[in-house]
């Protein structure tokens, strides 16, 4: 008696759109077909607001940006490295915590 290991699908041998893990593809297609049908993409209000977020122009204050570089330019703003360092260190405490 031979005893043989069990034929596995390597990647190359496996059908485009087959799934191997048991669960149906006709699912997939059915559920996409149906969006399709509707013409468009309905986003959730969460997901409205995330694509604003990441689209914003609003992310630099340019306006800001600008008043800081002139106050240093004209030496008007003047930049306390201790205080930057206390920061940081409070913050790699809490990190560590």
């Amino acid at each position: 008696m031979k005893i043989t290991s069990p034929s596995i699908n390597s990647p190359a041998r496996s059908v485009p759109g087959s799934r191997t893990d048991g669960v149906a593809s006709s699912s997939v297609t059915s559920s996409s077909a149906s969006a399709g049908s509707k013409g468009g993409v309905e986003l959730s209000s969460t997901a409205r607001h995330l694509s604003n977020l990441q689209n914003s122009d609003n992310d630099i204050n340019m306006a800001r940006v600008n008043e800081i570089r002139d106050a240093l330019a004209s030496g008007q703003l003047k930049i306390d490295a201790s205080k930057i360092a206390d920061g940081l260190i409070a913050s790699v405490r809490d990190l560590l915590k």
